[in-house]
């Protein structure tokens, strides 16, 4: 990566030169010719720019282009909660991060070698994520008296020697996308708004990326409006171009295709691929999936996602509040129907009473909780693992429900599905953990074949059954029947009020009481025999073991591999399955000499581990800025623990 070139110019074992990243170098006493196209293993960039500036669009097309040309990436969006902040402030940058490698890639990558500042205030707020040495591309139109004074500048940034350090392209890109439609008759105003793919062919030329994709995508969006196409294709020419002709850029790089699997492949965020695998789901379980959904960020977008596809038996609804979305979801589920309910933090909390209900009832409900910072409306658009406590006990009462969290973007895709078959045959809620990071961060995603996952088998009560009783159980899950409303002879109650075991009928018996509430903790605790084993990565017994669980697992399990690499005694449990856990927990804890519990919260985690597992002594990372882990944290973390 850029970031390991001054001061030694290596990127891992072998030389490569750069000569306009190494201060003071000459490219002929390198050994190396001006124009030499570097090979690299991986590549961080970062675009930056203000809200209207569309770079969550440039980062997802260069992606996509990156995909083409066989890489792997992950994606990093950062956009402020702000709708309109005042243009070319601070609070109203935008981000987009992009990891892209010809190596497998499990984060959307720290510090970031190229940034692509759109004005003042992104070049303020994004330059301490870029590494020293790296590449900084600017509009230099944009850098002028006003745009410093709105970033709150002293001085012009460019020539205070803030950048020393740093490559600087200094580019006029704002007249130079003007000066590429002038003949196309389209205005200033209009024409500003495609700076990003004057920026976006400029990174094209720089990283040997084909630009048809993003051709198609302007063909594809604008076909109504050919003036448009027309002009977006010039001003990606135009980048490109520039980018060719000055001087400043002496060589180009190519991250070679990455070892795929034969597959179809799509650019996927989590929250896509958590809609996707509910329809999976429904496909297998034979049933049709009902969402009731209050639209909440980050979480809204999978309602969105289900919504385009009702040729499948899905039906949205979006109702006008979060208890009406869950209680709607319920009533589905009685229906038959496979019941989803989508929420973030502040929305869960309004859902509790309902979510009650459905463990009362013991009906099928997945409750989607894309967590964000908190607490009350808190970091909107930030990421944090934030309502694990929650989940597992924010409610009144005995109401115990399964609990998993999905470990990247593509893995929303399982998680959902998994989520889905445990609610429906074990016939009680699940709560699946996602987050913002998953949700609007995506990555290639090999689209499984259906006939390669598993069934879903829900033990739906058949018609006129003489043995039928709304609470009778079976003996392995402990469920009871799900009996759909009209079928003959399955009349039976239900309601929040506490039911007879077997019969159903109410009852305030406090033996009865006891009974049912030990039953239904009991079926969820059997869930345990039917997940897998806890898997470790790296040796059975090692000197530390790092534990995470959700979306932190890839930046932690790049952290632990490096270590691995340096000779470290380090190994790694990540969990999926937060309750029950797997049943083998409690031997791995056993194993280490010292554990690390690492979360993005202020340890909720590590206190439902002490709960449970009090005999061991947990040490802890915990970071709460809205942003994920860096693997330099981990390292340094884990580094001082072995040490000391």
């Amino acid at each position: 990566m850029l970031s390991k070139l001054p001061p030694e110019c290596r990127i891992g074992q072998r030389k490569l030169y750069y000569p306009y990243l190494c201060r003071n170098s000459n490219p002929e006493e390198m050994g190396q010719r001006p124009g030499q196209v570097i090979e690299l293993e991986d590549v961080v960039i970062r675009f930056a720019g203000d809200s209207g500036d569309g770079m969550q669009l440039t980062g997802s097309l260069f992606s996509d282009a990156a995909a083409q040309e066989g890489n792997v990436f992950a994606t990093f969006p950062d956009y402020p909660a702000e709708i309109r902040a005042p243009q070319g402030t601070v609070a109203g940058v935008s981000g987009y991060q992009v990891h892209i490698g010809s190596k497998p890639i499990h984060t959307s990558g720290d510090l970031a070698d190229v940034l692509v500042a759109m004005n003042p205030a992104s070049l303020k707020s994004n330059l301490k994520w870029t590494k020293k040495g790296g590449i900084i591309i600017v509009d230099t139109d944009a850098f002028n008296d006003k745009g410093f004074e709105r970033a709150g500048y002293a001085k012009d940034p460019l020539e205070s020697g803030e950048l020393d350090g740093y490559r600087v392209i200094r580019a006029p890109i704002t007249n130079l996308v003007r000066e590429s439609v002038k003949d196309l008759g389209v205005d200033h105003k209009v024409a500003g708004k495609s700076r990003n793919m004057f920026a976006l062919g400029m990174l094209y030329y720089l990283f040997n990326i084909n630009m048809e994709t993003t051709m198609s995508f302007f063909e594809k969006k604008f076909r109504s409006n050919p003036l448009i196409v027309e002009a977006n294709r010039r001003v990606l020419t135009a980048g490109y171009d520039y980018a060719d002709t000055i001087e400043v850029i002496s060589n180009t790089f190519n991250v070679a295709p990455a070892p795929l699997n034969t597959g179809t492949y799509r650019n996927l965020t989590g929250n896509q691929a958590t809609a996707w695998g509910f329809m999976a789901a429904a496909e297998k379980a034979g049933r049709q999936i009902f969402l009731g959904s209050y639209p909440i960020t980050p979480a809204t977008e999978i309602l969105q996602e289900l919504s385009y596809h009702k040729q499948f038996g899905v039906k949205v609804f979006q109702a006008e509040d979060e208890i009406a979305g869950i209680t709607s979801a319920i009533g589905a589920s009685y229906t038959g129907s496979i019941a989803v309910t989508t929420t973030s933090g502040p929305g869960l909390s309004l859902k509790s009473e309902a979510i009650g209900l459905a463990v009362m009832t013991e009906l099928p409900l997945v409750i989607v909780d894309v967590q964000r910072g908190g607490p009350s409306t808190g970091l909107p658009t930030k990421s944090e693992q934030s309502d694990l406590l929650q989940a597992l006990y924010g409610r009144n009462g005995e109401a115990p429900v399964i609990i998993i969290a999905a470990q990247s973007s593509g893995d929303c895709f399982y998680a959902a599905f998994e989520a889905t078959k445990l609610s429906l045959e074990h016939m009680t809620p699940v709560i699946l953990l996602t987050d913002g990071y998953l949700a609007n961060g995506s990555e290639m995603f090999r689209i499984p074949s259906m006939k390669d996952m598993p069934a879903i088998h829900p033990p739906i009560a058949q018609a006129n059954d003489p043995d039928y009783k709304p609470y009778l159980r079976d003996e392995e899950k402990l469920r009871r029947q799900w009996a759909v409303p009209g079928t003959e002879g399955l009349r039976h109650r239900v309601g929040g009020l506490e039911k007879w075991d077997i019969t159903g009928h109410v009852s305030h018996d406090p033996l009865n009481h006891q009974r049912m509430c030990e039953l239904r903790e009991e079926k969820v605790n059997r869930v345990a025999n039917f997940i897998p084993k806890q898997e470790v990565v790296g040796p059975e017994e090692n000197d530390l073991l790092v534990v995470s669980w959700g979306g932190t697992r890839g930046v932690i399990l790049e952290a632990v591999q490096q270590m691995q690499a340096e000779g470290k005694k380090v190994s790694m449990m990540h969990l999926r399955h937060i309750y029950p856990l797997p049943l083998n927990v409690e031997e791995i804890l056993g194993r280490y000499k010292k554990i690390i519990v690492c979360e993005l919260n202020l340890g909720q985690l590590v206190k439902y581990l002490k709960i449970n597992f009090p005999q061991y002594k947990y040490h802890q990372l915990n970071k709460i800025q809205g942003l994920p882990f860096m693997v330099k944290e981990l390292v340094d973390a884990c580094n001082a623990l072995l040490e000391d």
